[in-house]
């Protein structure tokens, strides 16, 4: 693939016309002198379009695409591209002192700020969420992560595609296989290979096995965040079941080292795929009586309806993704659009109401883990051999790939040069989903942002890359 370079004056008006087309905003990064965007089309394939930065800036998208606003500051704040027309430019990545740099104005009688981390009681990444409210109502809220700077997409630089995985993969723990996959098949799609069924197969079940135990870890986590400790406790031992399953299959509970560039790096034994169905239809039977003692648990279910809305508008315009957008009534699940995976005639879960509040994203995870479920009963049927890929294509210096992750659509872009790693941006579900994440805090009470914040369940790490 090959970006289609665009000059300045006609860059707004070629991304607006492949939005009216259906296309959806997918990333951006900077490529040198270029700025560079990806669209998603209706039609599921992927657009680059490459603006170049001559003077150091290019023209705003924000207005036409909200979903671009986080990749345009953080162009700013990393590489000192400008950005004609959005204004104010506050900072993202870069922590300045002066609040009003990076913070959304708020005045009026009775407004007051409250300050919430970046250290928190937890085991939990550094994160600090800036609240403006009037009493106990939210007005705005201003995330503040980007505090560890590790430097993983400038690390991956100069190293062989093989090497390059380690990077991506090491991104978040939790998203290790979305990661490493969209990593290696941004790869392979630059190099012209395409996988064979046993190397679809394989990924796709460690891409299930992923969501899995996060779904089962979310629900409970989102439990946590009403005080509802059975709840919490029996979701974290189904959780804790499904790591298990990972290790006896793969020896890692995380699924880490199962990925490779170019060929499979999982292969069971027909003995060890049986034992791990057999779990997973014993962790399928209690998850699902777990799932009932929720549903009518009512000092659960008060706390849930109404509460962190994001409306279906709101989570197009700002890019929402994954279950989260889902609850919303956006049907878009990029399992659905994974040729090189193996998910056939795949439909995206849908919940009763799409309401988008905390009730209905609950309830979005419990569907889709009985879509997980049959997918994992219907793959895991014989050895799972690594696999391996052929060439279809000639090669390019670029690879781009989605991967839909527990928490939305992850995209990775490759650009090679000299058979090495010439760059590595990562753009990740909980990257897409943290402004709606705010979005949806507003209006609500403060004690609600923890409930809020649990039925999102976004990575920290995930952005820190």
């Amino acid at each position: 693939m090959n970006a289609v370079r665009v000059d300045p004056g006609g860059w707004r008006e070629a991304i607006a016309a492949r939005l009216a087309d259906g296309a959806r905003f997918a990333g951006a990064w900077v490529a040198g002198s270029e700025w560079r965007v990806a669209l998603a089309g209706a039609d599921h394939r992927m657009a680059i379009l490459g603006c170049p930065a001559g003077e150091g800036v290019v023209p705003s998208i924000v207005d036409l695409s909200p979903a671009a606003g986080w990749d345009e500051r953080e162009a700013h704040d990393l590489h000192g591209l400008g950005f004609d027309g959005h204004e104010p430019l506050r900072a993202l990545v870069a922590h300045p002192r002066d609040p009003e740099a990076w913070m959304t104005p708020v005045q009026g009688d009775g407004v007051h700020e409250v300050a919430v981390g970046p250290v928190h009681a937890g085991v939990i990444e550094s994160g600090h969420f800036r609240f403006h409210v009037v009493g106990e109502r939210i007005l705005a809220v201003d995330a503040r992560l980007f505090y560890k700077h590790r430097g993983l997409e400038r690390a991956a630089e100069g190293h062989e595609p093989s090497d390059g995985l380690a990077y991506a993969q090491r991104a978040c723990a939790a998203c290790a296989v979305t990661n490493g996959v969209a990593y290696a098949q941004a790869v392979e799609a630059a190099l012209g290979l395409w996988p064979d069924r046993d190397l679809r197969i394989g990924r796709t079940v460690l891409l299930e096995l992923e969501r899995l135990y996060n779904h089962l870890h979310d629900i409970g986590a989102l439990c946590a965040g009403v005080g509802f400790a059975p709840g919490t406790m029996a979701f974290a031992a189904l959780k804790d079941r499904a790591q298990r399953v990972n290790e006896q299959l793969t020896a890692h509970r995380f699924l880490f080292g199962t990925v490779a560039v170019g060929a499979g790096a999982l292969a069971c034994d027909a003995a060890s795929v049986d034992a791990a169905r057999e779990a997973v239809h014993d962790l399928r039977a209690d998850a699902a009586a777990a799932w009932r003692d929720l549903e009518f648990a009512s000092s659960l279910q008060a706390r849930l309806g109404g509460v962190g809305v994001l409306d279906r508008g709101a989570a197009l315009r700002l890019g929402a993704s994954g279950p989260a957008a889902r609850a919303s009534g956006v049907r878009a699940d990029v399992r659905s659009e994974s040729p090189r995976l193996w998910y056939g005639d795949f439909i995206p879960a849908a919940p009763r109401d799409a309401t988008g509040d905390v009730a209905a994203r609950l309830s979005l995870r419990a569907l889709e883990l009985e879509t997980t479920f049959e997918i994992l009963d219907e793959l895991l049927v014989h050895e799972l051999v690594g696999g391996t890929t052929s060439h279809e294509a000639a090669p390019s210096a670029l690879g781009i790939c989605r991967v839909e992750s527990p928490r939305g659509g992850t995209l990775a872009a490759v650009e090679l040069a000299g058979g090495r790693v010439a760059r590595l941006h990562l753009r990740t579900g909980s990257y897409a989903n943290w402004p709606p994440l705010a979005h949806a805090a507003v209006g609500n009470l403060l004690p609600d942002f923890p409930l809020i914040n649990k039925s999102f369940e976004l990575c920290y790490a995930c952005v820190d890359r």
